[in-house]
């Protein structure tokens, strides 16, 4: 197997991320989690379950195991909105919640487990391999990972870089946000 520098940077990158979110839920309650400072701001809830949820379909789309998602987790999470949201609106993610939240956190876990192992199996020549050829669909045209695409489509490596690490980063640092708004501090300096 070929290890690459950009492959084992890849690896340490997204468990760091995984990181944060296993420490965020393991210092938050779940009162703190569904809290709604006002609207339209969106509850820590709806940062964490669409994270872990797009996380689980991408490895997906980009060839690896899964999904973990059924119905089962659903009625366990006891979630108030039953999608990630990436195409709802926020007023219609203004009531997710997340009532079960043991299974959601096991439900976390898996996710970041199944992702951490596929990214272990990656050999670093598959990174160049494009996963998503141009023109791009329209549920991705409009992303940040377009920008970010070759000529000739959406590679390995944009794709997790875009669809797993980026886009944790970025719900990460709104649940860092929210954290100061239940009386949390950051989780990095």
């Amino acid at each position: 197997m070929t290890e690459t520098l950009a492959l084992a940077s890849l690896r340490r990158r997204v468990r760091a991320m995984h990181s944060l979110f296993e420490e965020a839920v393991a210092t938050m309650t779940v009162d703190q989690v569904n809290y709604v400072e006002r609207d339209p701001v969106l509850p820590i809830a709806f940062s964490l379950f669409h994270q872990a949820h797009l996380e689980d379909t991408a490895v997906v789309l980009l060839g690896g195991p899964g999904p973990i998602w059924n119905e089962t987790w659903a009625v366990r999470m006891e979630l108030g909105v039953l999608d990630h949201g990436k195409h709802r609106t926020v007023a219609e993610m203004m009531g997710q919640r997340i009532g079960g939240y043991e299974a959601f956190r096991a439900y976390q876990a898996a996710v970041f487990s199944t992702t951490e192992s596929w990214l272990d199996d990656i050999d670093g020549s598959d990174l160049e391999r494009v996963v998503v050829t141009r023109p791009l669909p329209p549920e991705i045209a409009s992303t940040f990972s377009a920008r970010v695409a070759t000529e000739r489509g959406l590679t390995l490596l944009d794709g997790i870089e875009c669809w797993i690490y980026q886009h944790g980063l970025r719900h990460m640092g709104e649940i860092e946000h929210a954290r100061a708004l239940v009386g949390l501090g950051g989780l990095t300096s």
